[in-house]
């Protein structure tokens, strides 16, 4: 990870230090093993470690507090990787990071943990150990291996819409859920790609929603509507964007939406 550490002790402010820079750049290694022979992580109980877990820190002006549990964690969003710049330097956990190894970083979970991480693009997965911080850059979710990236086939594009969905000992580590199509089911698989949006809000008031709504058409934003869901026993309208195509324009639109005071906006989970 990367960044200064606040009221977590010394050693926690120089882990945090190592791990931060600028943001990481796809450098392809100069050597490297087959990645179809670097195995997933196997999920198995360990402590939490004693370094990369204080209750908060901080990195660039904003605040992270470290989840208590990594139970039934799922979460949708952007994918990066880091390789040889960070390769053998010591991770938040005080590992040495090794690129050709199954792992990945994460802002909040506790580490170590694993995760199962699918690539919604193409439904490639593959299952990690979390025992780093970052990334720390705007909009991504979890930073992976070099051997993780290449195995999901993000090392060339540097980025990718992802599936986060941790996993314990024992557990069978769930597939994704298909991701739905946004062309008809007659279309080719192959031409098809995956309709995922933009969440601005909830709100259990519809004239909430509808502000939000006209405030964003009014400022220029498309394809903004609501989605009405009632999981939860009550009515809830969720105003979202999209679909959304490419990184790319989702890191557009969320920058777009912080700068009209939706800095909170996420890609949606369902």
């Amino acid at each position: 990870m990367r960044g200064p550490q606040a009221a977590a002790g010394a050693v926690m402010t120089l882990l945090l230090a190592a791990c931060v820079g600028a943001p990481r750049r796809p450098t392809p290694p100069v050597t490297a093993p087959p990645q179809e022979a670097v195995p997933d992580a196997v999920p198995r109980a360990e402590p939490r470690s004693s370094h990369g877990n204080p209750p908060f820190y901080d990195v660039n002006g904003r605040r992270y507090t470290v989840l208590a549990s990594a139970d039934s964690y799922l979460e949708r969003g952007v994918a990066s990787w880091y390789g040889p710049d960070f390769h053998g330097h010591n991770t938040s956990s005080g590992e040495r990071y090794d690129m050709y190894a199954m792992t990945a970083a994460h802002r909040t979970l506790p580490i170590p943990c694993y995760a199962r991480i699918t690539n919604l693009g193409n439904g490639r997965s593959v299952v990690v150990r979390i025992n780093d911080r970052g990334p720390f850059v705007a909009n991504r979710i979890v930073d992976l291996s070099y051997a993780a990236a290449t195995r999901l086939d993000i090392v060339r594009t540097g980025t990718a819409f992802v599936e986060l969905r941790t996993i314990g000992p024992g557990e069978a580590p769930p597939e994704a859920a298909p991701p739905e199509p946004a062309a008809p089911a007659a279309t080719p698989p192959e031409a098809r790609t995956v309709a995922l949006y933009i969440q601005v809000g909830a709100f259990a008031d519809q004239s909430n929603a509808q502000r939000v709504i006209d405030r964003l058409q009014s400022s220029g934003v498309p394809h903004v509507f609501s989605l009405a869901n009632s999981d939860t026993g009550r009515v809830v309208r969720r105003v979202r964007i999209g679909p959304i195509a490419t990184v790319l324009e989702f890191d557009q639109l969320a920058e777009r939406l912080a700068a009209l005071g939706y800095s909170e906006a996420r890609l949606a989970n369902d």
